[in-house]
């Protein structure tokens, strides 16, 4: 077992892949040189060389245009966009490029190209540095959207997303980048990358979520636990697909379901989980499914983004309306 952070942990996973197969490139805005703004693919320009670790200019649809092209050739493009908020000039061609090829050309066409993405807020950034915008990629059929909580699952989901034949958006939690664990980075038997993981065992209710929250729900299920309250916390993991399977199983035990998401919560993605958990688990709930999630406005300035953000206390809070009913 090694001790890495999750930016780490997710280098070592590239670096992996990059040393199993020569096609595997890395692209983006400073990730040769510089390694990267937060230091994710440091020394690996240096160690594969240009042609395969490659900044890229300013041009987030560029980017993604070019990892395409490189994809149909036989490469397996691993893209990064600098922040979440500089996606949506290249949304264009994710959603209607990336997303859409393998149908239209009827199973002809692979496009294994990644698309890291760091994601959520409560690093103090600017506007346009602490979005959330898994749901405008769930919503979009073709692509696999994956979020990583932890260095161990970082280091191996995104090789089991290079691996992946199909289209990945890879969100990393930028928050947690300097969080440690320990990760085996001998073994290769990972669960499969599109489950969901319990990582905290409980019996009154089921918290949800994923990236940055996973953590904020275990810190909450210890919490409660002082008031003699069960809380089992699901890392999601995959949120396209999502493990439904996993999540009835808990919720029919416990009766109560809470969706976390640092994402606001009107048309966030909890709005989906919150649909497919009354679909399937109505006769088995105690109280409605509820959500914790941001306010419906722009990510505000950083001296007021631990308003925004869901804290412990909200988590507890909502615990606190589940058990009222």
């Amino acid at each position: 077992m090694t001790t890495l952070t999750l930016a780490r942990a997710l280098n070592e996973g590239m670096r992996k892949a990059m040393e199993d197969d020569p096609k595997v490139l890395v692209m983006g805005e400073d990730v040769g040189k510089l390694g990267g703004v937060f230091r994710v693919t440091d020394g690996l320009q240096k160690d594969f060389g240009e042609q395969r670790v490659i900044d890229t200019p300013l041009a987030e649809s560029g980017i993604v245009g070019t990892a395409i092209g490189l994809a149909l050739r036989g490469y397996r493009p691993v893209c990064e966009i600098q922040f979440d908020g500089f996606v949506f000039p290249a949304a264009d061609q994710i959603i209607t490029q990336l997303a859409k090829m393998p149908l239209r050309s009827l199973g002809k066409l692979r496009l294994p190209v990644v698309v890291r993405i760091p994601c959520g807020g409560g690093i103090g950034a600017v506007e346009h540095h602490s979005e959330s915008p898994e749901a405008y990629f769930t919503h979009t059929a073709g692509l696999r959207v994956v979020a990583c909580s932890n260095p161990a699952d970082a280091y191996a989901m995104i090789q089991q997303a290079i691996r992946c034949d199909d289209p990945v958006v890879f969100f990393e939690p930028k928050r947690r980048y300097w969080e440690k664990a320990e990760v085996d980075v001998d073994s290769g038997d990972w669960p499969p990358f599109d489950q969901a993981r319990v990582v905290r065992p409980g019996a009154d209710v089921t918290l949800l979520a994923y990236g940055p929250m996973v953590k904020t729900c275990l810190e909450a299920a210890k919490a409660a636990e002082e008031d003699g309250r069960s809380l089992e916390v699901i890392d999601l993991r995959s949120l396209n697909p999502l493990d439904v399977p996993r999540i009835v199983e808990s919720v029919r035990r416990t009766g109560r379901c809470i969706v976390v998401h640092e994402a606001p919560v009107y048309s966030g993605f909890g709005a989906e989980i919150a649909a497919r958990v009354t679909e399937e688990c109505f006769y088995h709930l105690e109280s409605p499914v509820l959500r914790v999630g941001g306010p419906s406005t722009p990510y505000p300035p950083s001296r007021l983004e631990d308003h925004y953000l869901p804290d412990l206390d909200r988590v507890l809070y909502a615990v606190d309306r589940a058990f009222a009913f």
